[in-house]
C-alpha cells in the first residue's frame, strides 16, 4: 500500500482542525481532549459540550443525507481555539456514533460524505496542497507552467494503479495518461485543474484510512460502550433509512434483481414442482414486499399441482392484508428454500446479507450507481467532444 515512510509535520492547528481526518489529526485530537481535560464520557454528555454534540450531530447528518457529500463550509471560527476545538471534536463524536451503530451502510454513507467533502476541499486549497498530497501518496512532484498557469501534478505509477480503479471514467485508465520514468502525469480535465484531479485520486485514500479506522474502532468497541450513543444512533440510523427508501424505492421490474430464494421459488412453481409451505408463503410476503400486485403474485401458483385460483386469490390476499414480513435467510436455510451453496452467489456470500430483501436492494444500488457512473462517463465524453470541435 504506497504511502509516505515519515508523515510530513503539520504545525499549522487550523489546518489540522479543518482536516481532523487527515493521517497528522489522530495525535492532533489525542492532543486536543488532553490539553482541554476531555474525556469520551465528557463528549458524550458532558452540559458545557453540547456545542459540540451539536455540530457533530449537524456533520453526520449532513455527510450521510446530502447526496453530494458534506457541505465544505463548517460556519465554525478556526481562528479561535474553541472554534478548533469544536470542529475536532465534533468530528471524532460524528465518527463514535458511526462506529455505535455497528451499521456497515451507515459506515459506507458516512465515509463517502466524508471523503467527497476532502475532495473539494482539497481541491480549493492551493496554498496547502503539495503537503496534504505528501500526507496521502509516497511522493508528488510538481511540474511549473508558463505565466500563471497554475502547475502540473505527478505521482508515483504504484500509487496511481492502486487507487485508479475505484474511479470510473477514460481518463482514469493507465495507457490516457502521459507516463515517464515510472511517475503519471495529471494532466487537467474538462472543467477541472491538475490539482483537482489529483484531490480526486486522494478521495480514495481518505475513503479507505477513514474506513479502516472505522472498523478497527468496532472491533474494539464493546456493547456497552456503543449503547452510551443508543439516541444519536437511532435518530441517524432512521432518517438513513428512509433516505435511501426514498432514493431507490423497491421495485420488481428487473428480474435480474431477484434473489436466488425467489427466482428458485417462481422456476419451480412455473415447472409444477410442490414448492413447500414456507416456500409458498414467503414467495407471497417478498411478492408484497417489492411492490408486486395481488394478481401477479397469484399467477405465478397457475402451474402449481394443486392449483385452485379461488384458494391461492383467498391465501395471498391475506398475507397482503396482514402484511407478512418475508423470511430471512436462516428461516429460509432451516425450511430448505435456500438453493445456494457457498460460492454460487458472490453477493450470498456476504456476512451482512441475512435477508433476501438486502439482496435485491444491493442490486438495485449496484445498477443505480453503474446507470450514474455511466451518465457522468457520457458528459465527461460529449464535453470534450464539443471542446475539441471548438
Amino acid at each position: 500500500m504506497p504511502m509516505p515512510l515519515a508523515l510530513p509535520t503539520i504545525n499549522d492547528e487550523r489546518l489540522l482542525a479543518r482536516y481532523p481526518f487527515m493521517p497528522q489529526g489522530r495525535e492532533h485530537m489525542r492532543q486536543i481532549l488532553e490539553i482541554n481535560g476531555v474525556t469520551i464520557e465528557d463528549l458524550i454528555e458532558a452540559p458545557w459540550l453540547e456545542d459540540v454534540r451539536t455540530r457533530g450531530r449537524l456533520r453526520l447528518l449532513d455527510s450521510v443525507i446530502h447526496k453530494d457529500g458534506a457541505e465544505t463550509s463548517s460556519g465554525v471560527d478556526l481562528s479561535s481555539e474553541v472554534g478548533r476545538m469544536t470542529e475536532v471534536l465534533s468530528f471524532l463524536h460524528a465518527m463514535l456514533v458511526v462506529c455505535a451503530s455497528f451499521n456497515e451502510r451507515l459506515l459506507a454513507r458516512w465515509v463517502e460524505g466524508e471523503s467527497s467533502r476532502a475532495d473539494s476541499l482539497f481541491g480549493d486549497d492551493l496554498e496547502n496542497f503539495e503537503l496534504i498530497a505528501s500526507s496521502y501518496l509516497s511522493e508528488i512532484r510538481t511540474e511549473p507552467q508558463q505565466g500563471n498557469k497554475e502547475p502540473v501534478y505527478w505521482i508515483p505509477m504504484v500509487d496511481f494503479i492502486e487507487l485508479c480503479p475505484r474511479i470510473s471514467g477514460a481518463y482514469w485508465h493507465l495507457p490516457n495518461r502521459p507516463v515517464e520514468d515510472g511517475w503519471v502525469r495529471m494532466d487537467p480535465a474538462v472543467r477541472e485543474s491538475s490539482r483537482e484531479r489529483t484531490a480526486r485520486l486522494l478521495k480514495e485514500r481518505v475513503r479507505e484510512n477513514l474506513t479502516d479506522a472505522c472498523l478497527e474502532r468496532m472491533s474494539r468497541m464493546s456493547e456497552e460502550f456503543a449503547a452510551l450513543f443508543s439516541d444519536p444512533v437511532e435518530r441517524i440510523t432512521s432518517l438513513l433509512s428512509e433516505r435511501v427508501e426514498a432514493e431507490m424505492p423497491m421495485s420488481a421490474a428487473v428480474r435480474e434483481d431477484w434473489p436466488p430464494c425467489f427466482e428458485s421459488a417462481v422456476s419451480e412453481l412455473n415447472q409444477g414442482v410442490n414448492v413447500n409451505h414456507v416456500g409458498r408463503v414467503f414467495l407471497a410476503a417478498f411478492s408484497k414486499s417489492i411492490g408486486l400486485s395481488p394478481e401477479q403474485t397469484c399467477s405465478f401458483f397457475a402451474n402449481a399441482p394443486d392449483y385452485s385460483a379461488e384458494t391461492t386469490g383467498y391465501q395471498v390476499n391475506q398475507i397482503y392484508e396482514r402484511d407478512y414480513t418475508p423470511h430471512g435467510c436462516a428461516a429460509l436455510k432451516t425450511s430448505a428454500r435456500c438453493p445456494v451453496q457457498p460460492g454460487d452467489d458472490r453477493l450470498c456470500d456476504q456476512e451482512w446479507l441475512t435477508h433476501p430483501l438486502k439482496y435485491i436492494r444491493a442490486k438495485q444500488r449496484s445498477r443505480f450507481r453503474e446507470s450514474s457512473q455511466g451518465s457522468q462517463e457520457s458528459e465527461v465524453v460529449e464535453s470534450e467532444s464539443e471542446t475539441a470541435n471548438s
